[in-house]
């Protein structure tokens, strides 16, 4: 062959290769929580979006309707469904540009995103009764998608670094999901009789900081300066690990965006366990992050941290936990539709894992039932502290959430809680202007407490169960949830 030839041939193959090339970028492709098996929120437009060469023609057809769009100069497609309605039977979404992708048994129900630390990260195969529960977790409307590994970005990113799918709620699929999300959405799906997506995005150990984007920061002023920080790291592209803020959120719930979802679970605290109010603005901001992602209504709803360590005597309280525990309560009083489950009564001392995860997605379902989904026939809470009075020596506390009364309770493991009709209020503090406390008697007065010293003529302020590990405390309403521990000064 002579060099004409071979300039030729030579010629040819790059030419071929510059449209293989162009071609492979021609292909439509979607983030990863776009896939078969997914469930899509119903009574919301639906984003679905993805990347395909610029200008590229994309049509996307669901349940009757067909979308069309053209990628953008980035390479970036998006449109959005309109409105759907909840079914279970499985159908086919398709997505036709240069190439065609087809995702199947997709459902529409409710979607919740399950976040958090180590306690929300904790699985099913790790909780109380692991091998009943396993095997019997075949729930096929209940669909599960598990943001892989432990991630971290300085900047937003747009793709998950590990690859994920939804898959159907099945003993092999539940083993190494989230507990708590999952008999939070086992709870949602019984009550509600629709499907119901969760997707679970936990790394154990970490703060609330990593977890809040910039906009969150940027929205709560006291948290300049975490503002600034995350700012700067994204500018730099500066190295970062699991403490960095907005360093998780960037890489494990960013590129989730803007899928649409119902609301969020959170189960964290415990690595910001020493702050007080400092926790109740990041709350905020981290709230407020998320809403501007997913839904500016995104319900919301986190875990108190649990009772842990040996009890405190003290009857002043304040050790440990106490005061994020406050700040958590005040968020879900602040926070619009925000709520909060209270489980100082199912913790462990020795252990901060507590395996009783399924009262916990309880009570959060409770509260997302109640709040989201309105129904009045579902209590969402234990006792909330409401507002108090002194009436001579004494002090009436009110509360909402009183449901069908309130009792003395008994709590064991994941039996019900019972009426411990013998028992009497514990874990009741008083104190009078010199601010010294003393643990009072308290007793049920309709749906009020009334709270009292021999050692306190004239009474000022009430605690209860403000310590660490309130152990004994056992306020409760006939629903049989605990009263949040709370208190009525600010010393």
């Amino acid at each position: 062959m002579n060099r004409q030839s071979l300039s030729a041939v030579g010629l040819f193959a790059i030419v071929a290769l510059l449209l293989g090339s162009r071609s492979a970028r021609a292909d439509v492709m979607l983030p990863s929580i776009l896939s078969s098996e997914m469930v899509l929120q119903q009574g919301m437009d639906v984003p679905v979006w993805g990347w395909a060469d610029a200008g590229e023609k994309v049509t996307v057809s669901f349940a009757g309707q067909t979308k069309s769009t053209e990628a953008g100069d980035d390479g970036k497609w998006l449109v959005k469904l309109d409105k759907l309605t909840a079914n279970a039977k499985g159908a086919t979404l398709t997505i036709k540009g240069n190439n065609t992708i087809k995702l199947t048994d997709v459902l529409v129900g409710e979607v919740w995103i399950c976040s958090g630390q180590s306690n929300m990260e904790w699985s099913v195969t790790r909780s109380a009764n692991p091998k009943e529960e396993t095997a019997a977790a075949n729930h096929p409307k209940i669909r599960l998608f598990n943001v892989p590994g432990h991630e971290t970005s300085p900047t937003e990113l747009e793709k998950l670094k590990r690859i994920s799918s939804w898959t159907t709620c099945s003993p092999k699929s539940v083993a190494g999901f989230s507990a708590v999300g999952y008999y939070f959405g086992r709870a949602l799906q019984k009550k509600l009789d629709v499907p119901i997506g969760l997707v679970g995005s936990n790394w154990g150990g970490t703060k609330i900081e990593p977890w809040t984007t910039l906009d969150g920061f940027n929205s709560v002023p006291e948290l300049k300066q975490l503002a600034e920080r995350s700012k700067k790291q994204a500018e730099t592209n500066a190295k970062v690990g699991g403490g960095s803020p907005s360093a998780i959120c960037n890489a494990m719930v960013l590129p989730l965006a803007p899928y649409a979802m119902r609301g969020a679970i959170w189960y964290q605290g415990e690595s910001n366990g020493g702050e007080g109010m400092s926790y109740y603005h990041k709350k905020k901001g981290l709230v407020n992050g998320w809403r501007k992602l997913f839904n500016e209504d995104l319900g919301f709803y986190w875990v108190q941290l649990a009772n842990f360590r040996a009890a405190n005597d003290k009857p002043e309280g304040g050790d440990g936990w106490a005061r994020i525990r406050e700040a958590q309560r005040h968020a879900a009083k602040d926070i619009p539709h925000a709520g909060m489950a209270v489980i100082i009564d199912i913790g462990e001392a020795r252990d901060i894992h507590p395996k009783n995860k399924q009262d916990v997605g309880k009570r959060l379902a409770n509260y997302a039932l109640h709040q989201t989904y309105k129904l009045k026939d579902v209590v969402p809470a234990g006792p909330l502290y409401t507002g108090h009075k002194v009436e001579g020596n004494k002090i009436r506390l009110s509360f909402d959430y009183v449901g069908g009364g309130l009792m003395v309770g008994k709590k064991q493991g994941l039996k019900p809680t019972e009426q411990d009709k013998e028992g009497k209020l514990a874990r009741f503090a008083i104190a009078g202007e010199d601010k010294v406390w003393h643990w009072a008697n308290a007793e049920i007065d309709g749906d009020t407490v009334i709270v009292s010293s021999d050692q306190v003529a004239k009474p000022v302020a009430v605690r209860y169960a403000y310590s660490m590990n309130p152990a004994g405390a056992n306020l409760y309403n006939k629903e049989g949830m605990p009263a949040s521990p709370f208190r009525t000064d600010e010393w």
